[in-house]
């Protein structure tokens, strides 16, 4: 059930969206357990979470628009030019495109459990917890030698399919692309990339469909949803900077403990009765 939303909860949800929007510890699941916790919050619903993504997405777009605006031009200008069908830009934004696929099929196609029945906290805690686990195997077992420009249509299309288990609050949509490319034998660095690269797409189209039903009967009010969009692109952009700076020296060990606690500390909750699975 989607409850409102106040000034403070803005200020509060768009702070965690923007700093675990972009580590891979998933921001959707930090804004449903926060909901859950505070006295007469409960769960803002998917369409807040989706529409307060713009923010973060946009950082994404700031941070990276020199690429961004390289693979649009080269892109575009291959269709007229058969000669750039085979430059590393062109090639990329064909990869975003098909790698942006399997998100879209699925969510329309399993929006209703989507919205409903998996953001059970249930989901949530195990999803951290075991999708943690498979990011500290991925990132123990890397051969860190691979980068974008090794990229070929397969390899996009699983880095899709991995964006699209982000579906599922608690997986994270750059801890799921990251642990794809780490077991595909990326480096850190070009599976973080190409993991927000990705994104842009899928949340800029989620985010502007549901952006509709803010204002609505039992959605949150338009002034808080813009304050946490606004928070959080601002909080997001600080955390691309420290996060690309982060992996080129460190590996996901404190992120994957983290996501295992948490997601621990969300099943007992559940299990002592302090919160319900649909609080």
């Amino acid at each position: 059930m989607e409850h409102s939303v106040g000034w403070l909860g803005a200020l509060v949800y768009g702070l965690l969206q923007g700093l675990t929007e972009f580590l891979p510890v998933s921001s959707s699941a930090h804004i449903r357990i926060m909901g859950a916790l505070v006295p007469g919050w409960g769960d803002p619903g998917a369409a807040f979470t989706a529409v307060i993504q713009l923010g973060t997405e946009t950082a994404v777009v700031v941070y990276f628009r020199k690429e961004i605006w390289a693979i649009i031009r080269t892109w575009t200008a291959a269709l007229f030019k058969p000669s750039l069908r085979r430059h590393p830009d062109a090639r990329m934004g064909w990869y975003i495109i098909a790698g942006t696929l399997p998100i879209g099929i699925l969510g329309f196609l399993f929006k209703d459990v989507i919205e409903t029945a998996l953001r059970s906290l249930v989901y949530v805690g195990c999803s951290l917890i075991g999708f943690g686990i498979i990011l500290g195997i991925a990132d123990a077992i890397a051969r860190n030698r691979k980068s974008l420009t090794q990229l070929n249509l397969p390899e996009a299309m699983v880095f899709g399919f991995a964006q699209a288990l982000a579906l599922i609050p608690g997986v994270s949509r750059s801890g799921g692309t990251i642990t794809a490319g780490l077991l595909m034998g990326y480096t850190r660095e070009a599976a973080a990339k190409y993991s927000f690269l990705l994104a842009i797409p899928a949340v800029f189209a989620s985010g502007l469909f549901e952006v509709l039903k803010i204002g609505d009967e039992g959605s949150p009010d338009w002034g808080p949803t813009i304050l946490a969009t606004l928070v959080s692109f601002g909080v997001g952009y600080m955390v691309i900077v420290y996060f690309m700076r982060y992996i080129s020296q460190r590996d996901f060990r404190p992120f994957v403990v983290y996501r295992a606690l948490l997601g621990a500390g969300v099943l007992a909750l559940l299990a002592f009765g302090v919160v319900t699975a649909y609080a």
